[in-house]
């Protein structure tokens, strides 16, 4: 479908001619100065304001703003964020990278800082409109490059959309030259095991004048597998799994997703990396013309989850939780009997963190082999991506 046919300026991050207006917007906002000053607690806050609002264009913010954040918030946060496969990626095309997601925001954030110590082009980053909780947020992402994914529409209303994103992200890899990022599917795997939705590839597929496997093959698939060490998240997950265990109609609050926003960003990741595939364009452009439509979808599918699976980071906790969930020792010479009890009293510490205070025995230890079972299923995927499984 044409990108003519539709206008983007609602869901397109800000152009030139947009950006100190949004800039101005965002800092008249009370709640951004408290949310700046709460992360960054140290900040000499009339300083960064005169950075932020002498910024242009979304290459300024994010070189000026977001690299040093990005840098702090690593430093403070993480043990370390790393990458391979970099130089798979030719820095003369754009790509679509297509990534597992374990973190609501630092997941495209941490491959953007990867480009952006490399002095290589970032990409623009799909976000749903469920997490644009304040009108500052709106405005801090569109300024940082990330386009909105509508969310939760009546079918109608949900294809149209389906296809306003579809033609956008044509549009930005083709005409803006642009890369983008989005995730393998709709919100994060509560536990970490990452499988692609057809659904997303169909999105995809809605544009570009051709076939859906020549619409596929235009905006370079790029996979990429995100490893973090540990998901400051993970008892909030296993919280969320309890409360659906007990309530199927359970339904999270914008609170509750802020507060996976705020956890996520501050909370200790230990290591992070970042591998990046092949692009799978040669795989697709390989499919038949005449293959039928399910079984391209399928086979796309595999070949992006294979590339995450192969590509995780592998570090103790997963193989303690692996010899854990399965009753297992095939991986006992990988790991110490100190590595067992900083496992053990990092699932427990974090178990303790649940604020539901009528929690059973029999609940917690429901959370507790929920929890092992999140950090076991990298390496049980890895597995069988390898054939080892």
């Amino acid at each position: 479908m044409d990108a003519n046919n539709f206008d983007f300026s609602e869901i397109a991050p800000y152009d030139e001619k947009q950006f100190r207006t949004a800039i101005a917007k965002m800092v008249s906002e009370p709640g951004f100065e408290h949310a700046i000053r709460w992360v960054l607690p140290d900040i000499d806050y009339d300083q960064f304001i005169g950075l932020l609002t002498a910024c242009n264009n979304k290459q300024e913010f994010q070189s000026r703003i977001m690299a040093d954040f990005l840098d702090e918030l690593e430093r403070k946060t993480t043990a370390g964020v790393t990458a391979s496969g970099v130089e798979k990626i030719d820095p003369s095309k754009r790509y679509t990278f297509i990534t597992n997601h374990r973190d609501i925001v630092l997941d495209a954030s941490f491959i953007n800082l990867i480009f952006l110590r490399r002095d290589m082009p970032t990409s623009e980053v799909a976000i749903g409109d469920n997490l644009l909780i304040y009108e500052w947020i709106t405005h801090l992402v569109k300024l940082n490059g990330s386009f909105i994914v509508k969310r939760n529409l009546p079918t109608r209303q949900a294809l149209d959309a389906a296809r306003q994103l579809s033609s956008y992200i044509h549009y930005a890899i083709t005409q803006k030259h642009e890369s983008v990022w989005i995730a393998q599917r709709q919100g994060r795997a509560k536990d970490s095991s990452d499988h692609t939705q057809e659904s997303v590839l169909k999105m995809l597929g809605l544009s570009g004048g051709g076939t859906l496997t020549e619409n596929l093959a235009e905006i370079n698939i790029c996979p990429a597998a995100i490893s973090y060490e540990y998901d400051p998240n993970d008892y909030l997950k296993a919280r969320e799994y309890l409360l659906r265990h007990r309530d199927p109609e359970f339904k999270k609050s914008k609170r509750d997703d802020l507060f996976s926003m705020e956890t996520g960003l501050m909370q200790y990741k230990g290591r992070v990396h970042i591998s990046f595939a092949n692009c799978i364009s040669p795989m697709i452009e390989a499919i038949p013309a005449d293959a039928d439509k399910q079984e391209s979808l399928s086979r796309i599918c595999h070949q992006i989850d294979s590339s995450i699976h192969s590509g995780y980071r592998i570090y103790p906790i997963n193989y303690v939780a692996y010899d854990h969930a399965f009753d297992s020792d095939m991986y006992r010479d990988r790991y110490t009997e100190e590595d067992i009890a900083k496992v053990t009293e990092y699932v427990e510490g974090q178990l303790d963190k649940v604020d539901i205070t009528d929690v059973t025995s029999q609940e917690r230890n429901f959370m507790r082999t929920y929890m092992y079972m999140m950090y076991a299923n990298p390496l049980r995927n890895k597995l069988l991506a390898s054939g080892s499984c």
